[in-house]
């Protein structure tokens, strides 16, 4: 097992570490005079760390590639309020070496009963096309286990083993709430935009030793290969509502909501936009919640600068939190107002 993971970086700065890890992404850079160095993302399973190798690096650099694992010896230290490791000395490692649970984040959420919850939804769907439709893609075996493995995103939010179930899950329940409050929405069309908004990450991704794309994932996006899923899986529902059809198409291509976050379409009708702002609302959560996790945050409560979110964040939680009264040595303190014991 591995004794440093990144996310015990705040308790050794300055320290020197030697660790394993994966590399998420190497880059080779040219210093000021020429030279190249190596910038790398290496990761494990409880977070990224940017590193960098200033020297030695002619020889280091051809030894390993994106995805493989690493051994290093560095230097634990800050850059721009980000933890950083400068590289001494780094070696491949052999897969017999690793133990690959050490590499990638998991949920700490049970996996069975996250697709239990899903299945009892899909149940009370009253619309029997929406029900045959979801059902069609959750007893496709090959589909399923995607769908429970597949991380939601690279590294924006529910970025883990599971995270995709797990955001699914979480988004159905706000769906299921909301569509309560507005009787107007039809629920079951807007449970299946939910199910189907990102199942296209399990093919855009991959996620056998880091997150990464995929060549489709590279060329295509996980829009368009939905589209593509769900006309496969239409072929098998011939009297399936060309309305409906139409509907969860737009549903697909417009919920991230705005053309410069790579919609096609603008939500043009009730489900499209609530689904649209629930999944945005479920990602940013989740974004709050693995920052807090993360840490370090200061005495107040604040966070480092969150890029997806583009803004540091405080921990309302901890900022609330009654403070230690200071220790004293003033014997007088422990005196009731008149001064006696």
């Amino acid at each position: 097992m591995k004794e440093f993971y990144v996310g015990d970086a705040a308790k050794h700065e300055n320290d020197i570490i030697t660790s394993s890890f994966v590399v998420a992404a190497k880059q080779i850079k040219p210093k000021k005079s020429g030279e190249p160095y190596l910038a790398l993302t290496l990761a494990d399973r409880t977070g990224q760390l940017d590193a960098k190798m200033w020297d030695n690096v002619e020889e280091a650099m051809s030894s390993f590639e994106q995805d493989d694992f690493v051994k290093i010896k560095g230097l634990i230290n800050k850059y721009n309020q980000r933890f950083q490791l400068t590289i001494h000395k780094l070696r491949k490692m052999g897969d017999s070496e690793v133990d690959f649970g050490d590499y990638l984040p998991k949920t700490t959420k049970n996996i069975d009963e996250l697709w239990a919850t899903l299945g009892e939804f899909v149940e009370s769907f009253q619309n029997p096309q929406l029900k045959a439709l979801v059902k069609t893609f959750m007893n496709d075996p090959v589909i399923a286990l995607a769908y429970q493995r597949a991380p939601a995103a690279k590294t924006l939010h529910h970025a883990y083993i599971g995270g995709l179930l797990d955001h699914v899950v979480s988004l159905f329940r706000s769906c299921d709430l909301m569509a309560r409050n507005y009787p107007t929405i039809d629920r079951d069309l807007l449970l299946t935009g939910a199910f189907l908004h990102d199942i296209g990450k399990v093919h855009e991704l991959t996620y056998a030793r880091s997150f990464s794309y995929s060549t489709s994932g590279q060329l295509l996006g996980h829009i368009i290969i939905e589209l593509e899923m769900l006309q496969a899986k239409l072929a098998d529902l011939p009297n399936f509502p060309s309305e409906l059809k139409i509907l969860i198409e737009h549903m697909i291509i417009s919920h991230h909501g705005q053309y410069e976050f790579g919609s096609p379409k603008l939500p043009m009708f009730p489900e499209a936009l609530m689904l649209h702002y629930l999944d945005d609302l479920d990602s940013k959560m989740e974004s709050m919640r693995a920052q807090f996790e993360r840490g370090p945050e200061s005495a107040e409560g604040w966070t480092g600068y969150n890029p997806s979110l583009g803004r540091p964040l405080l921990n309302s939680r901890k900022f609330v939190q009654p403070r230690a009264a200071p220790a004293t040595d003033d014997p007088s303190a422990s005196k009731d107002d008149d001064g006696t014991d």
